[in-house]
């Protein structure tokens, strides 16, 4: 099941680890800066296109992001 908690928590996290800026990462995902908030605050459940674009941004597995695993490992 998806957890928008775990979920937005974690893109928050795993940008402000890499410092990367709202604007700069929404751009690289071809989404609205206002989309971006929306999902680092809960608001809105990303496209699976959206997804797989973060997981591989972050190098970090879907069931990470999505909060199905505390692994951040890509098999």
């Amino acid at each position: 099941m998806f957890d928008k908690e775990s979920f937005s928590a974690r893109l928050l996290e795993l940008r402000n680890e890499r410092k990367v800026m709202a604007k700069d990462l929404a751009e690289h995902l071809g989404i609205t800066k206002q989309a971006m908030s929306s999902l680092e605050k809960g608001k809105n459940i990303p496209s699976v296109p959206t997804l797989v674009a973060l997981a591989d941004y972050f190098e970090v597995s879907l069931d990470y992001l999505v909060g199905r695993s505390n692994n951040r490992t890509l098999l």
